[in-house]
């Protein structure tokens, strides 16, 4: 398919962002906005910010983390605790379409600057919250992590193979399926409303609900008459053996996928086994045999001669490539996946849009690095500034 690669701007350009998370599933929200035209400014406390910053190794002592998940944002320093910070902080947001927080329930109340006093304020303001548990329920002021989130909610149980422990993903599936993909969902529904209606809402975002709503295949086996299959031997995670990972000679692996027998018939010729034709779609003991056959077929060569074999036969066999590999790789070059910037690569957002070209135009913001230009623009004289600044609250 061909479309218009011009550039007429990120969509949501004239959209005002408040953002006061830290860390990964709020600022990968407020990065998806912010790469598509959102006026993004990153709210940090005086002391120590987000410690994003300091996850891991990156030029002059920031972090790829936080270099990779706040580009294209602008930075402002606010002392919410203090009745002047939250002054500045109402001034901003009687003007801002989107406020993204991501504390526990209760804490922006506290400081005076929850949704009710801000929808007061500004009623066509989206507020969302981003929390592990939700804003009720018995579980709403606990702690998590994303390997809580995705143990409670029945997708860490599926995880692994056969007869092992839950295997723990480095793909953080309730971080970013939930508090950052579901966060976005929900902020760009209620600013479409918004815009035509004059009212915002309240986006209540629980990292836990967002793994148990698309833990899907578990809860279609709930409800089917053989019932809940054990973690490594549902269809999609080793029941069939025509959807699972390979080994190859080399120590190597292979993702092999040819479930629709289309698909299969074309993997079993591509291999010189027209017999295995018949066996498509196995279950249970004859699944595992025929599994135990392409095991030893595929420990016969390398990844990559395998691959070759494979390059050309349209039956969904792909090699699985670590990070590096990944980035080099031709489908993600040619599609411009992989950015040069502020030092260090970068992933360009995962979509593309017609009149649009994404670009980093800003790099990730210093503590507080565009104050001054934020409350300029909010109608803050030079003296007022300062005198902001002596009294730490900027």
């Amino acid at each position: 398919m061909s479309y218009e690669r011009t550039n007429r701007g990120g969509p949501l350009a004239g959209v005002r962002v408040l953002d006061l998370t830290r860390l990964l599933p709020g600022p990968v929200a407020t990065l998806h906005l912010a790469d598509l035209g959102a006026d993004v400014i990153k709210i940090e406390d005086p002391g120590v910010g987000d410690y994003a910053r300091e996850m891991g190794e990156g030029p002059d002592g920031v972090s790829v983390f936080y270099r990779a998940v706040n580009r294209n944002k602008r930075g402002l320093r606010l002392d919410l605790k203090q009745a002047q910070g939250r002054e500045v902080f109402l001034r901003l947001a009687a003007n801002a379409d989107v406020v993204v927080e991501s504390f526990r329930p209760g804490v922006t109340a506290k400081l005076g600057i929850d949704y009710a006093t801000l929808r007061a304020l500004n009623p066509r303001i989206v507020y969302c919250a981003i929390t592990g548990y939700g804003q009720d329920g018995p579980l709403a002021m606990a702690a998590g992590h994303d390997l809580n989130y995705i143990g409670l909610a029945g997708a860490l149980d599926q995880i692994g193979v056969a007869g092992g422990r839950p295997a723990i993903p480095n793909l953080q599936i309730g971080d970013l399926l939930g508090g950052a993909l579901s966060g976005v969902m929900g902020i760009l529904a209620a600013l479409f409303d918004a815009r035509r209606s004059g009212r915002g809402r309240f986006v209540d975002v629980a990292m836990s609900e967002a793994v148990l709503a698309h833990n899907l295949f578990p809860l279609f086996a709930l409800q089917s008459r053989a019932g809940p299959q054990a973690r490594g031997c549902d269809m999609l995670s080793g029941g069939d053996a025509g959807y699972g990972v390979y080994a190859t000679a080399d120590g190597r692996y292979m993702a092999v996928a040819p479930l629709e027998e289309k698909f299969w018939h074309v993997f079993c010729d591509t291999l010189g086994r027209p017999e295995w034709k018949a066996r498509h779609g196995l279950r249970g003991a004859a699944a595992a045999e025929l599994r135990g056959e392409i095991e030893a077929l595929f420990a016969t060569r390398t990844q990559a001669q395998w691959s070759a074999l494979f390059a050309t036969a349209d039956c969904c066999v792909t090699p699985v490539l670590d990070a590096a590999e990944a980035l080099a790789h031709p489908q993600f070059v040619a599609r411009g996946m992989a950015v040069q910037a502020d030092g260090v690569t970068q992933c360009a957002p995962p979509l593309k849009m017609s009149d649009w070209r994404f670009v980093v135009e800003r790099a990730a913001p210093t503590p507080g690095e565009h104050g001054d230009e934020i409350l300029r623009e909010a109608g803050y004289a030079a003296a007022e500034i300062a005198d902001l600044r002596k009294a730490a609250i900027v």
